[in-house]
Parts: structure tokens; sequence; C-alpha cells
């Protein structure tokens, strides 16, 4: 099923920039304070190209190739609507995110890297955004063979896997009903909060969508990675992201 269909001569109503500003690829992490810190310590020539609603985007080069960091908010709602507009309006081709997640598998380790392969979502996402009934979003093939290249380049090794995107924080939810809901052909290794619907809108414009996650907390550990923690260790995802990105 393709992309809904929108008014027309409408403009976007949540990015403040031109076409021109956006580049075609575009590293998508949730915090638009992380896109300023990616564009400021990886990008060179980094310009603020949106602030409307503090959702910062930035356009630099990486490696001498245009890039745009975009901040995309939490929760499939939020980034559904910056996924959207970027694949409709800016012309947008591949999105990677890059984010954290919790571990659910004991294999898991806190600051091991995750590489969707699809999503689970139990709600109702899809069918609200076109009428598609599915609970499975599945991340572009082509886009993870080349985020699995570049992470051996780098001496990275990621887990692969289907991951649960949920609509609630899973520490201030009934987080262990949901997972009991979970069709049992369906092996979730990891919860985090966007991914379906990037993969769910990507694919509707047959356009290129991946994930990129770092575990910052687990089922089976006390141990919760601490905010200075989480910038250093994120790193790794960054840089991972953005060597996939321009390949």
């Amino acid at each position: 099923m393709k992309a809904p269909k929108v008014l027309e001569g409408i403009k976007p109503a949540h990015i403040g920039c031109t076409k021109e500003d956006i580049a075609p690829i575009v590293v998508m992490p949730g915090d638009p304070l992380r896109a300023k810190y990616i564009a400021d310590n990886f990008l060179r020539d980094a310009k603020l190209v949106n602030d409307t609603r503090n959702m910062f985007a930035f356009t630099g080069y990486y490696k001498d190739i245009r890039i745009t960091v975009m901040g995309s908010g939490m929760g499939m709602p939020s980034i559904s609507i910056y996924a959207f507009e970027l694949f409709y309006f800016f012309g947008v081709e591949k999105i990677i995110r890059v984010g954290s997640c919790g571990g659910l598998i004991p294999e898991l380790n806190i600051s091991d890297i995750v590489v969707a392969d699809m999503a689970y979502n139990e709600g109702s996402f899809a069918y609200a955004y076109n009428g598609d009934p599915t609970h499975l979003a599945l991340a572009n093939k082509e886009l993870n063979q080349k985020i699995l290249d570049s992470a051996r380049e780098l001496g990275i090794n990621p887990k692969t896997g289907t991951i649960n995107t949920t609509e609630n924080f899973d520490f201030y939810s009934d987080f262990q009903s949901v997972l009991n809901r979970i069709p049992k052909n369906i092996h979730v290794i990891a919860a985090e909060m966007e991914a379906f619907a990037l993969f769910h809108i990507a694919d509707s414009f047959e356009k290129q969508a991946s994930c990129i996650l770092t575990v910052v907390d687990s089922k089976f550990s006390k141990n919760f990675m601490s905010q200075d923690e989480r910038e250093k260790s994120l790193n790794e995802s960054i840089i991972l992201a953005l060597e996939s990105i321009i390949k």
C-alpha cells in the first residue's frame, strides 16, 4: 500500500526550510540536542536549517558528502510527522534512525549495538496511516547490508533481530503484558518507540530506512546507562550511521 494523499498545494507544517536545505540522506536521532551534538562533532560546515518547535535539523558534510542530521522527537506520532515530511516534501531518499533501546534477551548487554531487521507494533499505526492492517514493518535490506558492511569495517559486532516498537515507555507501563501478547512466532530482542513508524512510512514511499540502537538498559539487569555514558556510547552508533548513510 502506498502513502496517503495530502491536500493539493499543502506545505510542510513542521519543517521550516526550503527543499534545498535538506540533503537526500538523513541521520535521525530522537533528541534534537543530539542532532546538534552530531553536527558539532562529526559534520563539517554544518548549518542550522530548521528550528521549528525546537526540532533542530543541521545540514553539513561528512567526508565531503552532504548530509542532514535531524531530531525526531519521542514516539511514533512524532517521528511519523518528520519522516513523512522529509520523504514527501523534501525528497529524502534514506533515513537511518540512531537511538537507544532496552534489551529483552539475556544475550544483549548494556552498550551493545542492535541493527533492526524489522519492528513489531501491536497497535493500529499502520492501519490509521494507510489502511494496512500489518503489525510488522521491515527495515530496508539494502541499507541494512550497508550498515553491517560498515560495522565489519569499523570492528563493530552488532546484534540483529526484530525489535518491539512500543506506545508507552516500558518502565512506565505494564510492559510484561505487552510482551505476553506478542505472537509466539515473533521473537523480539529489544524495545524502543519509533522504528515501526519510520519503516512503514519509508516503505509506503518506496524509500530506505534503517535503525541502529544502543542498549541502555535491560530486562535482565538492574544497571542503567547514565546520561554521560549514553553520550559516549552512542558515538559508536553515530559513526556507524554516518559511514553507512554515505555508501
